[in-house]
């Protein structure tokens, strides 16, 4: 009995948890590594692409409850979604057109792009905060448990309770779908084909055809849907805030890196490392050892390796690794 109170302690604050923040990083890094893949630059401006598209997301949301218009037991806010992503797609398409077609046309180096997403992260970050304001916003409604610690106790008789969030059941069926669709486009579609081409060989795509000016607007497409959707589902599980997008940006290219950049697979793979690690690290382990250990041997104290004010500093750790023992990542992506 006391084994399965360990394993629901263990399920409860940290499998659960790390499957949807691992999806949540997954879709940010796979918007991080098609860019990179593709333009061949580092978008610093990525976590700030998700704080504005998410920030129309829960503008809508708010407008579509103060009608009285609700998705039901689900979020309003996937009733919003694809305005997010339209006014999303919007912004970084008329920011490439206003900004980096100039350096693209120029044949800039990829660190004059790098410092050029970073202006513009400065920028939207500003414009973000300005229209929302820079405090906590909770725009999460519907039903808030798949599955309450309450109801568990009851089914199972067991002394631990496990708690399923909407957010949280939300999150991985709509990262599992995002995902499917996006290898379902490049995989299967003449766009996304020729988008793979460029990225292998620029040169060769361009003599074979392929306008480069389409798969760049496309990518800018494909990776506004992506930001919108990773940055809705964070906030609806977490909360949305301005800054912590940016701070987002640490363990979003931590994953994409640790996988592979440029490699679509191994930016999901690396999402999931990096939220296991950041949450298994961070997690007080006491409750679970107290179940797993005789009372003689059970902790004092909270057995925690890290506060989790310091959970970035797993993923920075984690980044350093990679990039000192094996730049290309897991899954042999393009050296950093």
């Amino acid at each position: 009995m006391d084994f399965l109170n360990a394993i629901v302690a263990l399920s409860n604050f940290v499998l659960i948890p790390a499957i949807a923040y691992g999806s949540q990083l997954a879709l940010g890094a796979l918007g991080v590594t098609l860019i990179y893949g593709i333009l061949r630059f580092s978008n610093f401006a990525h976590g700030d692409t998700m704080a504005f598209g998410t920030m129309v997301v829960v503008l809508f949301t708010w407008w579509f409850q103060s009608m009285g218009i609700t998705f039901g037991p689900l979020p309003t806010a996937l009733l919003a979604l694809p305005f997010g992503i339209i006014a999303c797609a919007l912004l970084i398409v008329g920011t490439d057109r206003v900004v980096y077609r100039f350096y693209r046309e120029q044949k800039a180096k990829p660190m004059i792009l790098v410092i050029a997403s970073m202006g513009v992260m400065f920028i939207m970050n500003g414009l973000v905060r300005f229209i929302i304001g820079p405090n906590d916003q909770r725009f999460a409604d519907g039903e808030r448990f798949i599955i309450s610690a309450r109801d568990f106790k009851e089914m199972t008789g067991l002394r631990e309770g496990l708690a399923i969030k909407t957010t949280q059941g939300i999150t991985v069926v709509v990262a599992v779908i995002a995902v499917a669709l996006l290898f379902w486009f490049l995989n299967r579609t003449r766009t996304g084909k020729s988008m793979r081409a460029y990225s292998d060989n620029e040169d060769l795509a361009l003599l074979s055809g392929i306008n480069p000016e389409r798969v760049v607007l496309y990518t800018w497409l494909i990776v506004a849907a992506l930001a919108t959707v990773a940055g809705t589902l964070y906030g609806l599980d977490k909360t949305f805030k301005p800054f912590t997008y940016f701070q987002l940006l640490l363990p979003i290219f931590a994953s994409a890196i640790v996988g592979g950049l440029g490699s679509p697979l191994g930016a999901i793979a690396g999402g999931f490392v990096i939220a296991f690690s950041e949450v298994t690290i961070t997690y007080a382990w006491k409750k679970v050892l107290g179940y797993l250990l005789p009372d003689s041997l059970a902790p004092d104290g909270l057995v925690q390796l890290l506060s989790t004010d310091y959970k970035f500093a797993v993923s920075f750790a984690i980044l350093v690794i990679v990039l000192l023992f094996k730049p290309t990542g897991l899954f042999k992506g393009k050296a950093v």
